[in-house]
């Protein structure tokens, strides 16, 4: 449900009220499962645990000659616990015309977004962050999460293309804010071309983070993604090669991600798994969960079903199942374990999602 008011009154938490020419939209997200997790390197627990949990606002402005200011006002709920913060999630503000869309403010990457829809359990603990993008950074900057192409980046300036003939370009740049110790002058550039028609969504994104890992040392990130949509199943694949500058040498890994989601009325079938092929570099180089050597490989398997209640609540439930090979050290992504190498994480689940 979008609660809409009328022209002529949001209340901020200053107390302060702001007339708007269009109407503004209160919508959110509750999504909590009960979990139980367990290790192969540990004991196993039982966890209720929140699945991003949103509360949002949003809106326009028409300036006329088809002008138009934009808003957004994100943040975290987590029914679990009550914690939250107000803009911890896509906040924005910009302009939108027929030459597209130009903002500022804190909104996940053109590279994150393109490929996130394809996989069905995203973003929960058996999102395929474990593997692709290494590791969710829901909050971050240029000096945290340095290890994640998985991100939502702070103090960035994003561009996208209206669409042309189903062809779409998406642009961030993360400014450099940030005075690390080392000397560093750290920035983000992303972009992602998407093409999106009919049945078919295709995706070529690449990302560069500079001096992330260190001075004159840069990070990229390429991915390509394809998907195709049947009256009743889509499938897509998503491939990626993740490369990190270190003062020893290059640690580069590639990866490839497969879903399935089928729909029959109110019953769906998931299906997800994420393979990560043994990263090269200097011995014993580590960042996130990429790790150069023989055997430092994983793969990320998922089979879930979803129950529709209504068109803004159902009930889903998954398993889960996380094999490092000997030397791999990949964790769930999110409400991850801590995990040695070689472990095999597990978890089942059951769980609520209700949209507003």
């Amino acid at each position: 449900m979008h609660i809409k008011f009328i022209p002529a009154a949001l209340l901020l938490a200053a107390g302060t009220v702001h007339a708007q020419d269009g109407a503004v939209q209160i919508y959110g997200r509750l999504n909590v499962a009960l979990e139980h997790a367990e290790s192969s390197s540990g004991p196993g627990l039982t966890r209720l645990v929140n699945n991003r949990s949103v509360l949002g606002f949003r809106g326009g402005e028409d300036l006329g000659g088809g002008l138009k200011a934009i808003f957004q006002i994100e943040g975290t709920l987590s029914p679990d616990t009550g914690a939250g913060a107000l803009a911890a999630r896509d906040t924005r503000v910009g302009l939108a015309g027929t030459w597209g869309t130009l903002f500022a403010g804190h909104w996940t990457t053109a590279y994150n977004g393109a490929t996130s829809g394809l996989d069905p359990f995203y973003p929960t603990t058996a999102g395929y962050m474990s593997i692709m993008g290494n590791g969710a950074a829901g909050d971050a900057d240029n000096v945290s999460d340095k290890s994640s192409f998985d991100r939502r980046q702070s103090n960035s300036i994003h561009y996208w293309s209206p669409s042309w003939h189903g062809l779409s370009l998406r642009v961030t740049h993360g400014l450099n804010e940030e005075k690390p110790a080392s000397g560093a002058k750290p920035s983000l550039t992303s972009a992602a071309a998407i093409y999106e028609r009919g049945p078919w969504y295709a995706v070529l994104a690449g990302e560069r983070h500079h001096a992330y890992q260190g001075p004159g040392l840069d990070d990229t990130g390429a991915k390509a993604a394809l998907a195709y949509q049947f009256p009743q199943t889509r499938i897509a694949i998503v491939a990626e090669r993740l490369k990190y500058g270190t003062g020893a040498g290059a640690l580069a890994r590639n990866a490839v991600y497969l879903s399935v989601s089928h729909q029959m009325g109110p019953h769906g079938i998931r299906i997800g798994i994420a393979r990560a092929g043994d990263a090269s570099g200097p011995a014993g180089t580590r960042i996130g969960f990429v790790r150069a050597g023989a055997s430092t490989g994983a793969t990320h398997a998922t089979l879930g079903y979803d129950y529709t209640l209504s068109k803004r609540s159902s009930l889903y439930a998954y398993t889960t199942r996380l094999d490092n090979r000997a030397n791999g050290v990949y964790d769930f992504a999110i409400n991850g374990l801590g995990a040695t190498p070689g472990a095999t994480l597990k978890a089942y689940v059951f769980g609520m999602r209700h949209n507003f």
